[in-house]
């Protein structure tokens, strides 16, 4: 039986789905990194399967969804923000989290379709906060996103309600994809399994993480319970294929 790479996520939203991952897929090797860097290597050929920003599915040809298992919300999200220093209108530079794509292109629509705004772009490092770059907005992804911006904004957006207002649909943030494999049944079965049980053991996730990630084990509870989507059903799916649609419209895919 080939070994089977995985490459994952640390963030709190994605933990539901890593949790019980190592139980009951033992042969496989986990590899744990940013959304973006897990794209590159899927793309490259280091992974089997990851769980990739949604936006990569659509950039990738040759990828599948692996599985109904995937970070999705409808509302309010909570930890995908845009922070501004001015006014919306006057957004004439935006910082892009560099450990997202999918909200990075979510903020450009939003802003195009909303305000007909097209802001330079500026990256915002990995090992950065907010406060350390000079944009007129900046995305916020992850756990970052859930605290503190450490200064006074002129607006902050939820990125997931702001979609959810806009177009009355949920937003799928990450997915898994995974490249051809002879154990691809396996995996898929394997991966919605890793859901199931994660979704049973929130209490036990929040207590874990609270002090990993800084935030209190109430509000990571609360996040992982009622912020968060864990399934790809028909609503998301519909979704899905509306920011696809409004990617390839702006080019951004």
């Amino acid at each position: 039986m080939s070994q089977i790479c995985v490459g994952a996520v640390n963030y709190l939203n994605a933990r539901p789905l890593m949790f019980a991952l190592p139980q009951l897929l033992p042969d496989a090797d986990i590899v744990v990194d940013f959304p973006s860097r897990l794209a590159d290597g899927l793309a490259g050929g280091r992974f089997d399967v990851a769980l990739i920003p949604s936006i990569e599915y659509l950039r990738q040809p040759g990828l599948r969804i692996a599985s109904d298992a995937v970070i999705a919300c409808d509302g309010p999200v909570r930890s995908v923000k845009l922070y501004g220093r001015v006014p919306i209108e006057r957004v004439e530079t935006l910082a892009l989290d560099e450990g997202s794509r999918t909200s990075a292109a979510l903020a450009q629509i939003l802003l195009r379709e909303r305000f007909d705004l097209k802001p330079s772009l500026l990256p915002l490092p990995l090992d950065s906060m907010p406060v350390d770059c000079s944009a007129d907005a900046v995305v916020v992804i992850g756990d970052r996103g859930m605290l503190d911006p450490g200064e006074e904004l002129a607006f902050i957006w939820d990125l997931g309600e702001e979609w959810s207002r806009w177009t009355g649909l949920p937003f799928v943030f990450a997915l898994w994809a995974a490249r051809p494999h002879a154990q691809a049944a396996r995996i898929d079965r394997t991966l919605a399994d890793a859901r199931d049980e994660g979704l049973t053991r929130l209490p036990e996730i929040a207590r874990l993480a609270s002090s990993e990630v800084g935030i209190p084990e109430s509000e990571c509870l609360s996040y992982l319970r009622d912020n968060l989507e864990f399934h790809l059903g028909p609503r998301q799916q519909e979704g899905l294929d509306r920011f696809y649609q409004l990617a390839k419209r702006h080019g951004l895919a």
